[in-house]
């Protein structure tokens, strides 16, 4: 009988996705024929999965950890956010349907059995799947029709490990007070806590481990340093991006506005591994600096109305005087149709604004249309002749006089669009900055001496040595123990 437990944090951004991965690589270094698992995930940094489906880039990554295939299956369930209210239903990869909030309380109750069906795939073959919740199995107000945390776990019988994150603070109240607010059968559920995050001394929190252990009757499992090597790893949530330290005195600095409905920012994270280069995140109220010497506009799930907002913080305008002064521009996706001349959606898909201006740098227009291209790709750079890999996750059709310089081929077919003097261009190929050889031509080509580095490997080592600082730190075999002899 395949092995599971399951990892449930005392709130959200606690380190339960790094935690998971680094697991599945400690497993599968030990020989374990080790598969992730995420009921319910809502992010828009999503991934192409090996068979072809939109999943949470965690669990792309955690497949990674595994050294298997990723699949559909690994996150039956993925929420993307489109508005302040509603979101996009991704069921086992492919579009469900859109859902307010509330609506999607009602929908809950069917997509349990989609859950189900694919944690049976998962665990078919496995010696030990690692499970993954989604904030917080305290709130209590979203226990009906529950998917994500205990309504996964009582349905499935997988212990559950309690994850508390001790940098924010408070963290025995967080997990006293679950224990609290718990109903008795989602109790039983926990078979113990892991405190994460721990800056300095550990012997400091000896009397707090004692003290949780005393009001809840859980054991600890350890308390994990800050993985420093985590920074190297794809991140899933946005509030990352919120975190982000600037660097001084790089030979290039890269000015990124963050979109409201920002989507699959990931592809940023080669570009801030590069020793020279300062990635500048530019929030809301903040202008772009005068001196950074190229803008890139990420990916969107919602261009249109991330479009309106790039307008009323003002970076139009900053956009406009950055290219006066020869800097250079990328568009991603989303951020590719912004530069055009007009994005239109005739159908509303994207809501009630079905018209809207761009940004008028690049000579192309884009119709949104119902069909979803999602895909992984070999691709190959026309700028600079060299090899691309990555995918596509859009809506839309782009066309227009600057598609006759298309910047990649996409599976032999062109894609992308580039102004006459190649300082603007944009494409919908998603990871393309992780081809290593384009992305020191692409620093060269803006007078930065820049040797290639193999990203990926660096991606790879990172999972290790979080596998080696969990095996030192935490009681892997009693938390690894099957069900029948705890």
């Amino acid at each position: 009988m395949t092995r599971a437990i399951m990892l449930q944090g005392t709130g959200s951004d606690v380190g339960k996705s790094v935690l998971v991965a680094g697991l599945c690589r400690l497993a599968r270094n030990r020989g374990l024929k080790v598969r992730p698992f995420k009921p319910q995930n809502m992010s828009n940094n999503a991934a192409v999965s090996d068979d072809g489906g939109e999943i949470g880039r965690a669990q792309w990554l955690q497949a990674r950890a595994c050294g298997v295939p990723s699949s559909v299956h690994m996150n039956p369930v993925l929420l993307k956010p489109q508005s302040e209210t509603g979101s996009q239903i991704i069921v086992q990869g492919k579009v469900w349907g859109q859902a307010k909030g509330r609506d999607y309380q009602r929908f809950k109750a069917q997509l349990l059995d989609a859950v189900m069906a694919s944690w049976e795939v998962v665990c078919d073959g496995a010696d030990l799947v690692i499970v993954e919740g989604a904030g917080s199995p305290a709130e209590i107000n979203l226990r009906a029709g529950d998917i994500a945390n205990m309504g996964f776990a009582t349905r499935a019988k997988v212990p559950v490990v309690l994850v508390g994150d001790i940098d924010r603070g408070g963290v025995i109240a967080s997990i006293v007070g679950t224990h609290a607010i718990l109903q008795p059968e989602d109790r039983d559920m926990i078979i113990g806590y892991i405190i994460n995050k721990f800056r300095g001394d550990v012997s400091l929190f000896d009397d707090g481990l004692k003290s949780i252990t005393q009001f809840t009757g859980w054991p600890s499992f350890g308390v994990v340093p800050w993985l420093r090597d985590a920074s190297r790893l794809p991140a899933e949530d946005s509030v990352v991006l919120e975190r982000l330290v600037k660097g001084e005195g790089r030979a290039l600095k890269i000015a990124v506005p963050v979109l409201d409905r920002i989507a699959n920012f990931d592809d940023l994270d080669p570009l801030m591994a590069e020793p020279q280069v300062d990635v500048v995140m530019v929030r809301s109220g903040e202008r772009v600096p005068v001196d950074a010497g190229l803008v890139i506009i990420p990916g969107s799930k919602s261009t249109i109305g991330d479009l309106l907002r790039f307008r009323e913080n003002g970076w139009d305008r900053d956009l406009d005087m950055h290219r006066r002064r020869g800097g250079h521009i990328i568009g991603i996706c989303g951020g590719y149709q912004m530069l055009g001349r007009t994005v239109r959606d005739p159908n509303g898909i994207e809501g009630s604004v079905t018209d809207v201006e761009g940004l008028g740098h690049l000579d192309i227009d884009t119709v949104m249309e119902p069909e979803k291209t999602v895909r992984n790709v070999e691709a190959h750079s026309l700028q600079f002749d060299l090899p691309l890999n990555g995918y596509e996750i859009h809506l839309g059709r782009t066309t227009g006089p600057d598609c006759e310089r298309p910047t990649a081929r996409i599976n032999g077919i062109a894609d992308g669009a580039a102004s006459k003097d190649g300082k603007v261009f944009g494409t919908y190929l998603h990871g393309l900055f992780g081809a290593d050889e384009f992305r020191a031509a692409l620093l060269r080509s803006m007078g930065i001496a820049a040797e290639a580095f193999d990203y990926h490997a660096g991606v790879g080592a990172a999972l290790d040595s979080i596998a080696g600082q969990l095996a030192e730190v935490l009681d892997i075999d009693a938390l690894l123990r099957p069900k029948s002899q705890r």
